[in-house]
Parts: structure tokens; sequence; C-alpha cells
């Protein structure tokens, strides 16, 4: 069965820095995946925040989370990570990381409908 395991986030203050991690479990690779992380808050929508490519690891972001958050892949351990800096309130949600089927393309990486296999979660909370 092929998984997605997180770790990472927790409780922090605004303007405070979390780092969120994803890998495998079952040690299927995410090399040839597109990647993705998203978060969702109590009563909203589950939202795109980063996602990146294979091969030449292009990368998007949601307008919201520009200049602040970074996502990363390290094809050698198998790992995806997502840098928060400069966090805010706002930010608070579950967030969780995303990959699609191996060689998959995909018009919207920031939209959750290309995206087949899902970690556990994790929350975020930021505290004012």
């Amino acid at each position: 069965q092929e998984e997605l395991v997180q770790s990472g986030g927790g409780s922090v203050q605004a303007g405070g820095s979390l780092r969120l991690s994803c890998g495998s479990s079952s040690g299927f690779t995410l090399t040839r995946r597109h990647m993705g992380w998203f978060r969702q808050a109590p009563g909203k929508e589950r939202e795109g925040v980063a996602a990146i490519s294979p091969g030449d690891g292009q990368v998007a972001y949601a307008d919201s989370v520009k200049g602040r958050f970074t996502i990363s892949r390290d094809n050698a351990r198998n790992t995806l990570s997502l840098q928060m800096n400069s966090l805010q309130p706002e930010d608070s949600a579950m967030y969780y990381c995303a990959a699609t089927t191996s060689g998959a393309s995909l018009r919207a990486p920031l939209s959750d409908f290309w995206y087949a296999y899902w970690g556990q979660g994790t929350q975020v909370t930021v505290s004012s």
C-alpha cells in the first residue's frame, strides 16, 4: 500500500517558523510525481499552498504564502518539505502533503483534483 507519512508542524507564535516533511512509508518513489502541500482550516475548503513538479522542480505557490513558504524535494531521500516562515494566525490549519500518480501531467498544480495520494495531515497552529 502506497502511503505518505508526514512529520513536523505544531504550534508557534506569529512571525515564527515551522517545517513540514513528507515521505513514503512503503518506499514508493516520489521522484516522478508532482508533489504538493494543501491545507484546510475548520469550516473552509481545502486549498493548495505549494506544489513542485518532477524533473525541473518547477514550483507554484498560493498568493497568500508567496515569499514566506518554500517547497522543496530531496530526490535522494525521497522526501518533500515545506519551510514556513513569518507565520500568521491565518496560516493555522491542517496541512497535507499529496502526490500524483507516477508520470502524471497536470494543468493546475494547486488543485487537489490531480492528486491521488495523501498524507495523514499535521496540525499547524499560529497564535497572535
